[in-house]
């Protein structure tokens, strides 16, 4: 049995740190050097590189300069590089850094690459088979949304991967494979896992890797309680020590800028999940199992994982143009806001603010003056009583259309307003002059049997390896764990306090899709006692009723909750929040980054017992 496989990541997203690759070769001993590049919108960037540059240049070329800095020493060191940078192209990359490579005299290298993702070419065949490709948020078919696909990529599993390591590949670039797959693959090379057989260490591995795919998010980047993180202003990045039995410790290099607590790994676990099954292309771990200890200094053992066997299905991530849309934002000062607000929207647009906002954007369009698709209208008031500043005065009424034609979001969209600029609300202004409109896309999630979907490696030159399948071959048993907070007392009747809830509840959101999720947890305060009792409290708070009040946005929205007691933790599901994702969403924080912020910000009733220490409203808000 092999020692545990240390893989470290240098790349969280396509435009991370430039530095961290040499900063994780060089400042510690680590066995793998991973790296993700592609989250869903970076498909859409790269498809439009693509279209710029030519066949075989969808990959992120920062992967190059990454290599350039450290390709030398990870072949004196026999540290195997896996990254995702491939994107579109990973053919097109493997060739770049092969070329690279032999500039640097470093032809000795071996560049496996890894196909079999990319299903726009397969889409009739898939078709014919019966694949509809409907929308998993929306329920919509790709026929009825009328636009072609400009991407379609099967999120593979480690499978590849682990194959293009045992044949002695130093590099192994992938196109899209799931984020954990990362660490799944090399570690399942390391210690001769089956993919059929090993599922708890696999579930392990992907607990593992979704620990450390964000980079720097799990070192205490981007925390809740981030005046706890040391050296906060140059994080170090994140490694994961993987054991034969799929068990870990997550850490970081000794020296470096972070932490690695309970704290900072919970908040890291609970980032663009669902429920408690978490699926993944080998294996679906169960995230109700995960036990967390802190085993040192910035060192975090994650034991305990369980898994099942992969999904019949495999997720597919497509891409297609949505049209082309415009913002106009105007500024709205002192008293009578919506007022000045709805006679503007009745001056540019033709409809009052009322039916505006309690309408959809379809209704509204179809209403409007303007030849588009849709009108999305939103009152952001900014504006307080008897305001001392400017800044304290100032409400903005925001304006979004979208159009499949990119003249009907310019001038049509754009000179009412100009117009209105002398003869309409006192103080009228923009925030910036008008402009022409812009392309969006649409991210459009989907699923095909995973029995299609298969992958190829490639290495320099040799007889392919594959097709290799993408699940696992054999069904898993029924499995249902569950570990109920050990809390008896009934808090919700209990005297209470109004204070704000990330006085002792940290949380940490993000985006999948239209989909936005808010992992919550209860702070360690050192009193197991205490904090059982806290989150007794609060997986009885926080249902979905009780989303909708404090989330108004999300009011008319399906709500999912999903306690996970073994972290002390509550996720928080809110379907559709942001229409269909970043790239044609128009919420003002399109990928939900400061959603959990926002729900720790918010002031409810909590029992007294729970705070001893509360600040007051007034203080607290100083």
């Amino acid at each position: 049995m092999r020692g545990a496989v240390r893989v470290a990541n240098c790349s969280g997203f396509f435009g991370d740190r430039l530095a961290a690759a040499r900063e994780m070769v060089e400042g510690g001993p680590i066995d793998v050097l991973t790296g993700d590049w592609l989250a869903e919108l970076t498909m859409l960037i790269l498809a439009r590189q693509r279209m710029k540059h030519g066949a075989g240049s969808g990959y992120a070329r920062t992967f190059l300069t990454q290599m350039e800095q450290v390709l030398g020493t990870c072949l004196d060191r026999r540290i195997k590089v896996v990254s995702n940078a491939g994107g579109l192209d990973p053919a097109g990359a493997a060739k770049a850094l092969r070329e690279k490579a032999d500039e640097l005299g470093l032809g000795h290298v071996r560049i496996a690459y890894v196909e079999g993702d990319d299903l726009l070419p397969r889409l009739d065949e898939l078709r014919a088979a019966g694949a509809t490709f409907t929308n998993l948020d929306t329920g919509e078919s790709l026929e009825s949304f009328g636009m072609a696909p400009l991407t379609a990529n099967a999120y593979l599993g480690g499978r590849g991967i682990t194959a293009a390591l045992a044949a002695g590949a130093d590099v192994v670039i992938t196109g899209r494979v799931s984020d954990a797959a990362l660490v799944v693959g090399p570690a399942a090379w390391w210690h001769g896992w089956s993919y059929d057989d090993d599922l708890d260490a696999l579930a392990g591995a992907v607990v593992a890797g979704h620990v450390i795919e964000c980079g720097a998010q799990a070192t205490g980047g981007n925390y809740a309680f981030f005046q706890e993180v040391p050296g906060l202003e140059h994080v170090g990045f994140p490694w994961a020590e993987v054991a034969a039995d799929g068990s870990s410790i997550i850490g970081k290099h000794d020296g470096t800028g972070g932490l690695v607590s309970v704290g900072t790994v919970t908040a890291q676990l609970l980032y663009e999940i669902g429920g408690p099954a978490y699926a993944n292309p080998d294996v679906v771990a169960r995230f109700d199992t995960i036990e967390l200890e802190q085993a040192g200094p910035d060192r975090v053992r994650i034991s305990g994982v369980r898994g099942t066997s992969a999904p019949a299905r495999a997720k597919v991530a497509m891409n297609t143009l949505g049209g082309f849309k415009n913002t106009a934002s105007l500024v709205l000062t002192g008293l009578d806001v919506e007022a000045k607000a709805d006679l503007a929207l009745r001056t540019v647009a033709g409809i009052p603010l009322a039916q505006a906002i309690s309408s959809t954007p379809q209704e509204n369009a179809a209403a409007s003056r303007f030849p588009v698709r849709e009108l999305h209208v939103a009152l952001l008031r900014h504006d307080r009583p008897d305001p001392a500043a400017t800044a304290e005065a100032q409400a903005e009424l925001r304006i979004t259309v979208k159009a499949p034609d990119p003249k009907a979001v310019g001038k049509p969209f754009t000179a009412p307003i100009v117009e209105s600029a002398l003869a309409s609300y006192p103080g009228m202004f923009p925030t910036a002059p008008p402009a022409e409109g812009t392309p969006y896309g649409v991210y459009w999630p989907t699923t095909v049997p995973a029995e299609l979907v298969t992958q190829t490696v490639h290495l320099d030159g040799a007889d392919p390896i594959g097709p290799l399948p993408s699940g696992a071959s054999r069904a898993a048993g029924h499995f249902d764990y569950r570990l109920m907070h050990k809390s008896t007392t009934d808090w919700l009747a209990a005297p209470t306090t109004r204070a704000a809830l990330g006085g002792f509840v940290g949380a940490r959101s993000g985006d999948k899709g239209g989909t936005a999720n808010v992992g919550l947890w209860v702070r360690a305060s050192g009193d197991e006692t205490l904090d059982d009792a806290r989150f007794a409290w609060l997986v009885r708070y926080l249902d979905a009723a009780r989303i909708h009040v404090l989330l108004p946005e999300s009011e008319a929205l399906r709500v999912d909750v999903h306690p996970l007691p073994n972290l002390r933790a509550v996720n928080v599901v809110v379907h559709g929040l942001l229409g269909r994702g970043v790239a044609d969403s128009t919420s003002l924080d399109p990928q939900a980054k400061g959603l959990g912020e926002h729900l720790r910000a918010r002031y409810v009733d909590i029992p007294v017992a729970l705070v001893p220490d509360a600040p007051s409203h007034e203080e607290a808000g100083r």
